[in-house]
């Protein structure tokens, strides 16, 4: 669902994104996608609060490109059970709180895209409110009050809960004093909970790029400007500040070190997507924009030179971002540098 957008829809391969579509919707189960499928005879494992609702961006990003209702309406039924399963609660502790917020995650559940749990350690447990979840709501919120309308349906609902979302996301999450967003609301009240949900992270970067947003321009544009200080490198953002105490500068070493390196600082290349994408919005799309945006862009031809030959690796050090590491070619990278290169030709 974080790599359709790119490789499929940017590309103009709509056949391919509708198949892939309904192969998820087939698999909702209580509101959730599959965030693994596994080989053989097994079932499905639905351990991620993200995809579901990344799956109504991506029908909406879809419809954005095609104008195809036909497919919305087919997909409806799928998405109303998604929100519903948020709103009443559903598997992993994910549900919506009285502020109208997603909640996320208990015990030793792994439901955000950093979902490291190794030797019985979770090294950015992240349970309670996490940024990118809610901003991932409040999208998808917004969504289903256009879509209810292509499907003949009034759904003003849609419509108050969004709203109910901003205010409390505005009020909870925002920090002045930094100038960003916090990464996460813990559901915990103990300190060390508290002192991980003030820690700056690339999560908040989504906040900025999707296509329905709850901050102002000004919040917004501090939280590109805080990315670039403390988070952007040219192949990609790094998953903790260098400043923070926990920041891992190496990958390496036993597999249990690489885990808890994993994204505590190590530069992952897909998120710079979210971050030129908000780059330029901040900045009204303009041609000195672009051309800034498309200047920064040539150090990842480099990149396609070393490890996998013609494509874009999953992770770098975070301290010296040099040599790939991780997976050579992760579908990720490329599929969100792919609408980065889409938005410049618009």
């Amino acid at each position: 669902m974080i790599a359709l957008p790119g490789v499929c829809i940017s590309t103009h391969q709509y056949e391919h994104a509708k198949k892939i579509l309904r192969t998820f919707a087939a698999h909702e189960r209580e509101g959730l996608m599959p965030n693994l499928f596994p080989e053989g005879g097994n079932e499905p494992r639905y351990n991620t609060a993200d995809a579901a609702l990344l799956f109504i961006n991506c029908v909406y990003l879809y419809y954005e490109a095609t104008k195809d209702a036909d497919f919305v309406r087919e997909m409806y039924p799928v998405m109303e059970h998604i929100i519903q399963g948020y709103r009443m609660g559903t598997g992993f502790g994910i549900h919506m709180d009285q502020d109208g917020l997603i909640m996320a995650g208990t015990g030793m559940d792994q439901v955000t895209w950093m979902d490291v749990l190794s030797g019985g350690v979770l090294p950015t447990p992240r349970h309670g409110k996490p940024v990118e979840i809610n901003v991932y709501w409040y999208n998808a919120l917004c969504i289903m009050e256009r879509f209810a309308v292509i499907n003949g349906k009034n759904e003003p609902d849609y419509g108050r809960l969004a709203e109910k979302v901003r205010a409390s996301f505005v009020s909870l999450f925002w920090m002045e004093e930094k100038g960003c967003l916090k990464d996460v609301v813990s559901a915990s009240s103990a300190s060390e909970k508290k002192k991980a949900d003030v820690q700056i992270r690339c999560n908040q970067i989504w906040a900025v790029s999707m296509p329905f947003t709850m901050l102002d321009r000004e919040k917004e544009r501090r939280i590109v400007d805080t990315v670039f200080e403390k988070l952007y490198t040219p192949y990609g953002l790094r998953t903790l500040e260098e400043e923070d105490p926990e920041f891992h500068p190496h990958y390496g070493g036993s597999m249990f070190e690489r885990d808890m390196a994993y994204h505590q600082g190590t530069v992952w290349v897909f998120p710079l997507g979210g971050y030129y994408l908000a780059w330029l919005k901040v900045h009204d799309y303009s041609e000195e924009a672009k051309a800034a945006v498309k200047e920064q862009l040539e150090v990842l031809e480099s990149a396609m030179r070393e490890g996998c030959i013609g494509q874009l690796p999953e992770i770098y050090d975070g301290e010296n971002p040099c040599s790939s590491k991780g997976c050579f070619a992760q579908a990720w990278s490329v599929g969100e540098l792919l609408r980065v290169y889409a938005a410049l030709k618009t």
